[in-house]
């Protein structure tokens, strides 16, 4: 599904199910895609308790480009596209999240797009061997609750608890979460299913 924002297409991978509880639109980092193992994981493992999952290429993407650029231009398509999708599946709860800069992204436009919580993969914390210049702010300011799932090895560094609701360290997985990727989505499941259940607050 191609969605249409002020600097430029994105592109939407729907996941559907038959009985859906939430909505989960989940994107990449700086110079992935929408189909990178831990994203996958979580696709399969909420899709189990009810989530329909949208995977979005944002548009600097699908440009090529390696970096997002502007943060302001990035949240403005992204706070774009989320309507959209939120038009597509009314009353559905909004959970967004994504990987290292899909994540913060999704931080930063958490209570823009009202949506419910924010799932942060691999968080990039601070560039490699800057931990002077920390985006812990970023995680603070969500004004919703966050979950966390870093790698013990990322070499953009690991929040502290205090900077989200929840915090999962996962030892030995480095900055692209992917030897137990599986193992992700169980965390992130688990954390939506508390969440999600009918009369949770």
């Amino acid at each position: 599904m191609e969605i249409t924002t002020p600097h430029g297409p994105a592109v939407a991978e729907i996941d559907e199910v038959d009985d859906p509880r939430f909505l989960l639109v989940l994107t990449h980092g700086s110079g992935g895609g929408v189909d990178v193992p831990d994203l996958l994981a979580v696709r399969e493992a909420t899709a189990g308790i009810g989530g329909v999952v949208v995977r979005v290429l944002q548009p600097f993407r699908i440009r090529g480009a390696r970096a997002p650029g502007s943060a302001a231009k990035q949240d403005e398509a992204w706070t774009a596209l989320v309507g959209e999708l939120r038009r597509r599946y009314p009353g559905l709860p909004l959970v967004q999240g994504g990987r290292s800069n899909g994540a913060r992204v999704a931080c930063r436009t958490a209570l823009e797009v009202r949506a419910e919580a924010v799932v942060a993969l691999a968080f990039p914390l601070h560039p490699p061997g800057r931990p002077d210049r920390s985006r812990a702010g970023e995680l603070r300011a969500a004004g919703v609750d966050v979950l966390v799932v870093n790698g013990a090895r990322d070499p953009f560094g690991v929040p502290g608890a205090a900077d989200a609701a929840r915090l999962v360290v996962l030892p030995g997985e480095g900055h692209d979460l992917k030897k137990d990727p599986a193992r992700v989505g169980e965390v992130v499941a688990e954390w939506l299913e508390a969440r999600m259940r009918p009369g949770s607050a």
